[in-house]
C-alpha cells in the first residue's frame, strides 16, 4: 500500500501525461457509473472523495458498500459522463487533459490504484481498458449532423 505522504501531487510530478482534472473526472465518472447508471457488482469500497482529500485506503476497505466496475464498464461510464458534462466538446476536453484513448483511462486508474486512491479486484487487469472504444466513434458519431435534403 502507498505511503501516507504519497499524494496526487507527487503522482502529477512523476507522470505528467494527464492533468489533475483528468484524474478527478475519472473518479467522478466512477461514481456516475455506480450511482446513476447502476453499473457494477456490490462489494466493500472506499468513499469517493475530492481528489485533494485522497488518502490511501486499507486492503479491507472503508466506508459503505459500493459497486465495483470492470474496466469496460468504467470506460462506458466515462464516455456517458463526458457526453453529459461536455456534449459536443467532450473529446476536445478529454484531449486537452492528455486523454486520447481508453488506454489512457487505464493508465490513470492504475496510477490511482498505485497511490491507494482506488482499489482493484483480483480479476482486474490494466489491459481491460485498452480499445474499449474508438474515441472518434464514441464522441463524434453521437453528434453527426446531417443537412436536410
Amino acid at each position: 500500500m502507498a505511503d501516507d505522504s504519497y499524494s496526487i501531487f507527487q503522482l502529477l510530478k512523476e507522470d505528467t501525461r494527464y492533468s489533475i482534472e483528468a484524474y478527478q473526472f475519472v473518479r467522478e465518472a466512477l461514481s456516475f457509473g455506480q450511482h446513476v447508471m447502476g453499473l457494477g457488482t456490490a462489494h466493500s469500497a472506499p468513499e469517493i472523495k475530492p481528489i485533494e482529500e485522497i488518502e490511501p485506503v486499507s486492503e479491507e476497505g472503508e466506508g459503505g458498500v459500493e459497486k465495483h466496475l470492470t474496466g469496460q464498464e468504467l470506460c462506458e461510464s466515462i464516455r456517458r459522463y463526458a457526453l453529459e458534462q461536455y456534449g459536443y466538446m467532450a473529446k476536445v476536453v478529454l484531449n486537452s487533459w492528455g486523454v486520447k484513448s481508453t488506454g489512457d483511462f487505464g493508465e490513470m486508474v492504475y496510477n490511482l490504484i498505485r497511490i491507494g486512491a482506488m482499489k482493484k479486484s483480483p480479476c482486474d487487469r490494466r489491459e481491460d481498458f485498452d480499445d474499449a472504444y474508438d474515441f472518434d466513434e464514441a464522441f463524434n458519431e453521437v453528434f453527426k449532423l446531417e443537412m436536410p435534403e
